[in-house]
């Protein structure tokens, strides 16, 4: 349910919706879907057309953002930060680079 509360009311980044996506094609169809007619951001995140903020993430980010190897979740995460959309094989290959131990 959503609720309109007026023109005096404006989406900012201050709220977004956040989806979480199994497979690369949930995460494909949903970005290019929310995108269309709005602007697509970094690091999953986009704007739809009413200009509310969209964060399309793989579940499997959050698991290796979490893997106790500190050198595995800092990979993961300096690949994300290159994305725009999140690309959950290039997730996985930094992930598997990472030779460092805790």
């Amino acid at each position: 349910m959503a609720l309109n509360g007026g023109p005096q009311f404006k989406f900012t980044e201050a709220i977004s919706l956040f989806v979480n996506c199994e497979t690369q094609d949930e995460v494909d169809d949903l970005w290019e879907r929310l995108a269309a007619g709005g602007t697509k951001q970094r690091c999953g995140w986009l704007k739809d057309k009413y200009g509310l903020s969209w964060q399309i993430i793989p579940s499997v980010l959050g698991e290796m953002l979490h893997d106790k190897d500190p050198g595995k979740s800092t990979k993961v995460m300096d690949a994300m930060l290159q994305m725009d959309k999140i690309d959950i094989h290039r997730l996985k290959q930094a992930y598997a680079s990472s030779g460092a131990r805790p």
